[in-house]
């Protein structure tokens, strides 16, 4: 797995706008701002989160961007999907990979697909409040392995 520059940003606007969350529609100056982020490299984030419903926006003087849902309800693995397309650590688990002719033999498949799965697990289980009171559970934590 490897997160894109635009996973990364995605979790930091998020982040940030789940900070700002009362304060209502956040202009995307303000954002670009306080993460460093360009303005324009900045948009193209916001529309794949906006078209995927997690950001809400309204143009003009007192617009800006807000959280569409209650922060509770967003996890790591719904953000990175949207602006990271896939999460999946081979080709051939990638959303609408065409059949890989060596499947049936793929001695290697079993560990990849078991690797996509706790990742999957493990981002799901974090919520954005965690992520904004750095409350992320360490391997150690999700595991419930002792120290």
């Amino acid at each position: 797995m490897l997160i894109s520059t635009k996973g990364r940003y995605a979790i930091r606007v998020m982040i940030d706008l789940a900070q700002q969350n009362a304060n209502g529609y956040v202009p995307l100056k303000e954002i670009a701002n306080r993460q460093g982020i360009s303005e324009k490299y900045l948009e193209s984030i916001i529309s794949l989160l906006s078209k995927a419903g997690l950001v809400g926006g309204v143009r003009g003087k007192g617009g800006g961007y807000k959280l569409t849902r209650d922060p509770e309800e967003y996890t790591a693995w719904e953000i990175l999907t949207t602006a990271n397309g896939t999460l999946a650590p081979v080709a051939c688990l990638q959303n609408g990979a065409p059949g890989c002719e060596r499947s049936e033999i793929c001695k290697s498949l079993p560990l990849y697909e078991n690797l996509y799965e706790l990742e999957e697990i493990y981002l799901k289980s974090i919520k954005l409040p965690q992520l904004v009171n750095g409350n992320v559970p360490t391997v150690d934590d999700f595991l419930g392995k002792a120290q």
